[in-house]
């Protein structure tokens, strides 16, 4: 019997005690299903954090402002009226192509001669949404690595969540805050080139659209509507073997140019050939941005362009919030749900339910 028992205790099978199990590393993340969520920040503290440079709580602001949680939106409209009176001194550049056209490697190559020169760059960067699952794959910054880890620039992919003009619909929440953090150059990315897609002009100060050259007949690539809103057309791209193809395809938008009617702003758009990848041409991109603002500030157009831009997030506000508050309210949610299969059955008639629904909402709120 004694045999056994010493047989047990030099035995490789007998389970060795393990070693305790270390504490949570981060006190501030709790676990809830597997997931972590992060404590949420008074707009107090994320505000004091913008103005100071904490990039971290900057984009924490954005997350805040591009929340559609109900309970987020005191606290959203809380900071950005913080964040008002830092803002309005930046440039904003809208940057717009045609998918493959490099928007990223050219905005990675201009934002880095900008920092150069001195200049904070922020750039916000909209990703198409997926229709179906309203999900996004926001890989800007891995197509920016360089630009995105230095100090001096912040980067922020953002999902457009279906929403039309390439822009996302927090978009110009997050210029304001990039400002009040003391970015002097806003680029903001658009997700590509469209007939809708132009809601970004009315966003920034300066419009860029950058085009390929080599696809064929070029001005089948040109949209109108996106092209009368061009104050500067960049060919990129042109190196290499491409370079006899960019200068043709400069020459060919710059006769089209000539057929649209003349910009409101006083000035006259002009062609450039650039190369992101071999920073070529970039400079002069920058030089004409600049030629650019000194004429709208003379002629009075940037400040009425601002102007405009005002009245512009008081109309969509009013819209926003009317649609919030709207589909917000749980009586409509379940009306809407009973009409929609009986408008499907064919029993009722869309308009008229439609009507009775604002009808009853409108009653209720003592209008």
């Amino acid at each position: 019997m004694s045999k056994k028992k010493h047989h047990n205790i030099d035995s490789a099978l007998n389970v060795q005690k393990g070693i305790e199990q270390p504490s949570q590393i981060n006190p501030k993340l709790t676990s809830e299903i597997g997931r972590f969520k992060k404590e949420n920040l008074l707009p107090d503290i994320i505000f004091h954090g913008i103005i100071t440079g904490d990039r971290t709580l900057l984009s924490r602001g954005i997350t805040l402002i591009e929340s559609d949680l109900p309970e987020d939106m005191p606290a959203s409209r809380d900071l950005i009226q913080r964040c008002l009176p830092y803002s309005g001194s930046s440039v904003r550049i809208g940057i717009s192509g045609v998918p493959g056209v490099g928007k990223s490697t050219f905005i990675e190559t201009f934002g880095m001669n900008l920092i150069a020169e001195g200049k904070k760059v922020a750039v916000l960067a909209i990703d198409p949404s997926s229709k179906r699952t309203k999900g996004s794959i926001l890989g800007d910054k891995t197509r920016m690595e360089i630009l995105s880890i230095n100090p001096h620039a912040f980067i922020r992919p953002s999902a457009s969540k279906g929403t039309l003009g390439g822009v996302a619909r927090a978009t110009r929440e997050a210029l304001i805050l990039c400002e009040a953090a003391g970015f002097n150059i806003i680029m903001v990315e658009t997700v590509g080139v469209g007939q809708s897609e132009t809601e970004v002009s009315h966003l920034v100060d300066f419009f860029l659209l950058l085009m390929l050259a080599g696809g064929g007949d070029e001005l089948q690539g040109i949209k109108r509507g996106i092209m009368e809103m061009a104050d500067l057309v960049v060919i990129n791209k042109a190196d290499g073997d491409n370079i006899k193809r960019a200068e043709l395809a400069a020459s060919i938008y710059k006769n089209a140019l000539h057929l649209f009617p003349a910009l409101p702003n006083g000035w006259a758009p002009e062609v450039l050939t650039a190369s992101a990848i071999k920073n070529k041409g970039i400079k002069e991109v920058w030089e004409k941005t600049r030629e650019f603002l000194s004429l709208t500030k003379n002629n009075g157009f940037f400040e009425n362009n601002r102007r405009e831009q005002a009245v512009m997030v008081f109309n969509d506000t009013i819209e926003e919030n009317l649609r919030t508050s709207f589909y917000g309210k749980p009586e409509i949610k379940k009306l809407i749900k009973e009409y929609k299969n009986q408008i499907y059955k064919g029993e009722i008639n869309p308009y008229e339910v439609a009507q009775l629904l604002l009808d009853r909402y409108f009653k209720e709120e003592g209008y």
